[in-house]
Order: structure tokens, then C-alpha cells, then sequence
């Protein structure tokens, strides 16, 4: 496995800190995270990514899924205590 990435490291601190329903609902990615992810996701079109980078694109997209169920759920949380 290759070494995860930033953007890998801030969901970590994220969730370790401990979190609410509405803060799981707001939570970005920072910029610089999403402008690694941009670059990447361009670069990808161009078939220009090391085995590393592809990797943590990959990586990168599976967080993403999970942090969009997450999200999802959350949002239902928040939408059923109102």
C-alpha cells in the first residue's frame, strides 16, 4: 500500500476529534486537499499518474464515497430532529 495521502490524513483528525451530525453535513475537504484531487483527476485523463498517484486517486475516491454516506446520513439525522 502506498502512503495515504493529505486529504486521507485530514478525514482522520476529522473524525478522531469527534463530530456532530450538522459538522459531518459541512465538512469540506480543504483547498489544498481538493486542488491535489483536481490535479490528479486531470493528469488521469492524460494517462500521465504514477502507480503511486493512481493509488491515491483510488484511495482518495473510496473516501469520498464514504464520506458522502456519511454525509447522506447525517443529513437524515438532522432532517428527522426537526
Amino acid at each position: 500500500m502506498s502512503a495515504p495521502s493529505p486529504a486521507y490524513f485530514e478525514i482522520i483528525d476529522f473524525i478522531g476529534a469527534g463530530t456532530t451530525s450538522e459538522a459531518v453535513a459541512a465538512f469540506r475537504p480543504s483547498p489544498e486537499a481538493q486542488r491535489r484531487v483536481a490535479d490528479l483527476i486531470e493528469r488521469e485523463k492524460d494517462h500521465a499518474l504514477s502507480q503511486e498517484e493512481k493509488a491515491e486517486l483510488d484511495h482518495f475516491m473510496e473516501l469520498e464515497h464514504i464520506l458522502r454516506m456519511a454525509k447522506a446520513k447525517a443529513r437524515h439525522i438532522l432532517a428527522r430532529g426537526q
